[in-house]
């Protein structure tokens, strides 16, 4: 593909990067990403992947617009209440990015439907709030060799993962950390709370590593987990072992 002078002016600023370039900005156009959840982690990473350029973007999000939530899913708007969360997103980036195919999928996502619409994704993105979904988007991309970025948020302190499945066959999974099923009250923004940029923050990263992951660049974070408290400015990084008895060891 040949880049228009539109979109040569439009990407300049990252092209210019050496481990960018024309190159890497037409991988980014060619590439497909499934978003799941269109929430506080969502939001940052839908604006900052239409924005990139990447080329086919995907969002599922059974949810509708409430009032609560415009305090982080900055995506959204006063104007945007009770409305479909996936549709609305839809449309705001593609606003943002003429260039770009969108897909929403206003559905909850299940083992019923999840492989008629994550398989045309070569990256997921779960931005979920629940662990159900997330073992169960884990679960998919180990088996259909998948690469997944997990984000999750509460209070003060945010985890990002990066699993590739794709091209890394020592690669653990979200179940090699959690051996046990935890709580969804650890994701339970409405009774513990959550600062509303700790979501920016943490979805910026995830769409951060989706790019590093669709370029091959810089140290890939598959192996460890991310680990941010946003009151008191700490980031550190755990390694994550794979287990022998997991089903990414299958």
């Amino acid at each position: 593909m040949k880049l228009t002078e539109k979109q040569i002016k439009r990407y300049s600023r990252q092209m210019v990067l050496k481990k960018i370039g024309p190159i890497g900005q037409k991988k980014l156009l060619n590439s497909s990403v499934l978003v799941v959840g269109a929430g506080g982690l969502g939001s940052p990473i839908l604006i900052y992947l239409a924005a990139l350029g990447v080329g086919n973007i995907g969002i599922v999000d059974h949810d509708r617009v409430d009032l609560s939530n415009l305090h982080r899913q900055i995506i959204f708007d006063t104007n945007d209440l009770k409305k479909q969360k996936s549709k609305k997103a839809a449309q705001k980036i593609k606003k943002i990015n003429p260039d770009i195919n969108v897909s929403y999928y206003q559905k909850k996502l299940n083992r019923k439907n999840i492989n008629k619409i994550a398989k045309m994704y070569k990256v997921l993105v779960d931005g979920s709030d629940n662990f159900k979904t997330k073992f169960l988007i884990n679960d998919y991309a180990v088996k259909n060799k998948k690469i997944l970025i997990t984000g999750a948020i509460n209070k003060f302190d945010g985890q990002i993962f990066t699993f590739n499945f794709f091209n890394n066959k020592q690669s653990p999974c979200l179940r090699c950390f959690f051996q046990s099923y935890p709580s969804d009250q650890l994701l339970n923004c409405e009774v513990e709370g959550i600062l509303s940029t700790l979501a920016g923050i943490v979805g910026s990263i995830q769409a951060n590593e989706v790019t590093k992951e669709i370029l091959n660049i810089g140290n890939s974070l598959c192996g460890y987990m991310l680990i941010i408290n946003s009151l008191d400015l700490i980031f550190r990084k755990v390694k994550i072992k794979k287990r022998e008895k997991c089903i990414c060891n299958e």
